[in-house]
């Protein structure tokens, strides 16, 4: 693993998201909502059943997470409801009906060149995310394959943060993950589609990922400084290349962090 140590500066204010809404976004750092969004799709408006009243429904969020990929669009039952979506965003949650949705995920502009399309049944009152992961190029170590993840979305004690930390790195070992030049060990031995989650004291960090090892205390490949707000759930998504210039797309290992709930 290469001893290159980068530091990526995440500061995640109150109510916000540290990854901006997909659609019609250049990048993480921006402001953004999801456009194009579907029948029975959008956020801000309750469905009604044909008896009149309101039907169940989940909350769902995508977050493009595979490092050789193009920008993608996002289809929902044959509907675009995200559009150009680049690598390491995650979009806000989009209200969807509780139950069975075809899920299609193709190259921006080109609904012709599709990496998946699956149904995926959601539960009412639940929330998920679903992480654009692994590869697309031939021969991929990891092929490309959506994870579908189900998201805690309470809201800790006022003074207390949690913390999720989503390892789909395809060229990256298990990790431990620390804080305090080792002395706090939050995540021991992550692999690959894994993930955790813990709760530590709202306040400024520099996270440190390293090789799994027992004692924990691994070469550092990558360090993050991140602050998180109290009463605030967060997942970070560790993606990237490791080793990017052995790999098919040239996109460095990074954390992209995420509000779930405040």
């Amino acid at each position: 693993m290469s001893s290159n140590t980068s530091r990526r500066r995440v500061l995640l204010g109150i109510g916000t998201a540290a990854t901006v809404g997909l659609a019609g976004c250049g990048g993480s750092e921006g402001d953004g909502t999801p456009t194009g969004t579907a029948d029975g799709m959008d956020p801000e408006t309750e469905t009604e059943t044909d008896g009149g009243g309101m039907s169940e429904t989940a909350m769902v969020r995508v977050a493009h997470m595979s490092p050789d990929a193009p920008n993608v669009d996002v289809y929902v039952d044959g509907s675009a409801v995200l559009e150009d979506v680049p690598f390491g965003d995650t979009s806000d949650y989009l209200e969807v009906d509780a139950g069975d949705h075809d899920v299609e995920i193709t190259a921006a502009g080109d609904q012709s060149t599709s990496v998946f399309d699956d149904s995926i049944t959601v539960e009412a009152d639940t929330a998920y995310s679903v992480v654009a992961a692994g590869e697309i190029s031939e021969g991929a170590d990891e092929p490309f394959a959506p994870l579908i993840l189900e998201d805690d979305t309470s809201a800790p004690s006022e003074d207390m943060a949690s913390l999720r930390v989503v390892h789909v790195s395809p060229d990256a070992p298990a990790v431990d993950i620390t804080a305090a030049g080792g002395d706090v060990v939050l995540f021991d031995g992550v692999d690959y589609t894994e993930s955790g989650s813990t709760e530590v004291q709202a306040n400024d960090y520099t996270v440190e990922v390293r090789g799994d090892t027992e004692s924990n205390d691994g070469e550092v490949v990558a360090d993050f400084d991140v602050s998180l707000n109290g009463g605030t759930a967060y997942t970070a998504f560790a993606a990237g290349y490791l080793s990017p210039g052995d790999e098919p797309a040239d996109t460095g290992f990074d954390l992209f962090v995420a509000q779930d709930s405040s």
